[in-house]
């Protein structure tokens, strides 16, 4: 069977199962569980037979996540044991993210000598960043205004998890938390913000020393980035079993049912994030030149990972590869890219200005428009440097809400579908630093499309 047949047939076998279930949802025409347990996994085999064609590792990843949810949903008890090997992945990824952060901004500081291009970068970026993600806040602001999806909530039944309690952040926390003390405590608790202002200085450092002994350091660091680079590779060949057993056990535990509740609320979030990606970084992309197809093939695979694991983190390596080999020079990636994930957090930013408009309805708190200017340029602040970490956000807003007397109830609330959420914000995170990198190494004149790359 050629790839095209096996692409035909996995659609209609995968439209044959969402026909049947939707009649028997609908008990438009009774169809027996077996039947449907039959057609669900013959759709499942016929697409693993697309992916042995595909034989490219973004398919095999989008066919692990429907096979980790069918698994899930018909072995919830077993799937709910997969879960070690998603933290296998995660574990594995975090041993690449502090290294090659290092190796690359080093190198692409120090390796140019060039610090007045650095400090160019450095602010361009820093308009960029805050110029989308005001406008990423205000989407958001406006879309939960619109659903009024917290107006009228009640406490959904049966929340045993408990989010850790989290001391108010004054200014003075959050400039401290900026720098690193020691930077083999940044690398292990995975501070990406502190690793990278400490590569930073070195880089800036390492340029100023004579060139005798510059250039054994540089030649340190080019050679561990091109390492970590293939150590990205060979983690990636487990990143299929990785994901897929992410999605199994996120779908043991809650079942696909969990979309039933707070619905209007899910909703809400993924119109205004479709809303931002179509109306905010599309335009962006066709007016600075990028070219979209290639793009796509680009992102798709670092944001799959994203969106499978809730880990901006997870997704890094492999968009850094992915953005050089689309013609980002390697010292934009390694200054952009890791400064994004602190400053351009472009899904988690609307996410919060929702969600902490969503806790002040359910709880029938009425705002001001200037209260929730307010709430939300806190949540901005605070939330910086939490990309790596999944359901981080989940705990700067309660530490936010406490900060302004709101309860904590409606964010308990929001855990029921959190992973949901955390899926699309997280992949809307990715996709806009990744543009980011593109955006700034044209604003440098430094962009070089490459038109015969192979993206996985």
């Amino acid at each position: 069977m050629k790839l095209k047949q096996a692409g035909f047939a996995a659609i209609i076998a995968v439209s044959i199962a969402a026909i049947l279930a939707f009649l028997n949802s609908y008990n438009l025409v009774p169809v027996t569980p077996s039947v449907l347990l039959f057609s669900r996994w013959l759709a499942i085999v016929v697409l693993l037979l697309y992916g042995i064609k595909k034989n490219s590792l973004t398919s095999w990843i989008l066919v692990s996540m429907i096979v980790g949810a069918e698994i899930g949903n018909d072995f919830p008890e077993v799937a709910k044991n997969l879960q070690v090997l998603s933290k296998v992945f995660l574990k594995m990824i975090k041993t690449i993210v502090a290294p090659l952060l290092f190796a690359t901004l080093v190198y692409g500081i120090a390796g140019h000598a060039d610090l007045r291009q650095v400090g160019r970068m450095g602010w361009k970026s820093i308009i960029y960043f805050e110029i989308v993600t005001t406008i990423a806040l205000s989407i958001g602001l406006v879309a939960i205004n619109i659903s009024q999806a917290g107006a009228g909530i009640s406490l959904p039944a049966g929340f045993h998890e408990e989010l850790p309690s989290v001391p108010s952040q004054s200014w003075n926390d959050i400039i401290l938390h900026i720098f690193p003390e020691n930077i083999a405590k940044s690398i292990a608790e995975g501070q990406i913000l502190q690793i990278v202002v400490f590569s930073v200085i070195f880089g800036v450092a390492l340029a100023m020393v004579r060139e005798d002994k510059r250039v054994p350091m540089l030649n340190f660091t080019e050679s561990l980035a091109e390492v970590m680079f293939k150590f990205t590779n060979i983690v990636m060949y487990f990143a299929p079993i990785g994901v897929g057993a992410a999605i199994a056990a996120t779908v043991g535990h809650m079942g696909l049912d969990i979309l039933l509740n707070l619905i209007k609320l899910l909703i809400t979030l993924y119109v205004a994030l479709l809303f931002f990606l179509f109306g905010v970084l599309l335009p962006i992309a066709l007016f600075v030149g990028v070219p979209i197809k290639k793009f796509i093939q680009a992102v798709s695979g670092p944001v799959s990972i994203a969106f499978a694991t809730t880990s901006s983190e997870a997704a890094l390596p492999r968009a850094m590869e992915n953005m050089e080999k689309l013609g980002v020079p390697r010292k934009i990636v390694a200054f952009v890219m890791p400064t994004g994930y602190s400053f351009n957090l472009d899904g988690t930013t609307l996410y919060l200005s929702l969600a902490a408009i969503f806790v002040a309805q359910a709880a029938k708190v009425d705002l001001s428009i200037g209260e929730q200017l307010l709430i939300v340029f806190t949540l901005m602040l605070t939330s910086k440097g939490v990309a790596g970490v999944p359901r981080a956000s989940l705990v700067i807003l309660l530490g936010t809400a406490s900060s302004f007397g709101l309860p904590a109830w409606p964010i308990m609330a929001i855990l029921g579908i959190d992973e949901l959420m955390d899926m699309a914000r997280t992949s809307v995170n990715v996709i806009g630093n990744c543009l980011a990198t593109i955006v700034i190494a044209k604003w440098e004149k430094e962009y070089k499309p490459v038109d015969d790359q192979v993206f996985e």
